[in-house]
């Protein structure tokens, strides 16, 4: 079976509150394997043959059924999480590099149109100090300043790229990297 990793958005912030023991206990009941969380922000390494886009869906409708809320899922191979890393233009050492803390990749349930994402772009250059870069279904963005001052919030984003997504910095990808094996 395949390892992989499912990002389970909005989980642990706003009003979606769940611990990790009761979504790994609940995922466990419907028959995932392998199931190991990675702190308590919706990171869910599990063991899976079945198209990405099945375990999505299989994942939303258990969080829409035994947790009351709705959440977008995106599942991605060990290789697609350690590109999101590797290929974000802002990561890295030197002056032209954000913080680990502060860079993110967003990964995207679809590839946005090129003119969307130029249009984004576009839109933001006056208002903030923010770097965008687009890769394969994921977003590059350095905060710069923090994330709590960012005016790119994640529904203004998807309302502009037209898709939905979920964020992690490169301090947590790294980690869950470690545990992918």
């Amino acid at each position: 079976m395949a390892r992989l990793l499912a990002l389970l958005g909005s989980i642990n912030i706003g009003g979606n509150r769940v611990k990790m023991v009761d979504l790994k206990a609940a995922f466990a009941k419907e028959g995932l394997k392998d199931l190991v969380t990675v702190a308590a922000s919706g990171n869910l390494i599990l063991s899976d043959d079945r198209a990405p886009v099945e375990i999505e869906a299989h994942l939303e409708r258990i969080l829409a059924d035994q947790f009351g809320f709705k959440s977008c899922v995106m599942v991605r191979t060990k290789a697609e999480v350690q590109s999101a890393v590797e290929d974000n233009p802002f990561h890295g050492t030197g002056p032209e590099h954000g913080s680990d803390k502060m860079v993110h990749s967003i990964f995207l349930s679809a590839q946005p149109e090129a003119n969307r994402f130029e249009a984004l772009k576009e839109e933001h250059s006056s208002k903030g100090s923010e770097r965008l870069a687009l890769g394969d279904r994921v977003l590059y963005l350095d905060y710069v300043h923090g994330v709590g001052v960012s005016d790119l919030s994640s529904k203004f984003l998807e309302r502009r790229l037209d898709c939905r997504g979920t964020a992690r910095n490169m301090n947590s990808l790294k980690n869950i990297l470690s545990k992918m094996d």
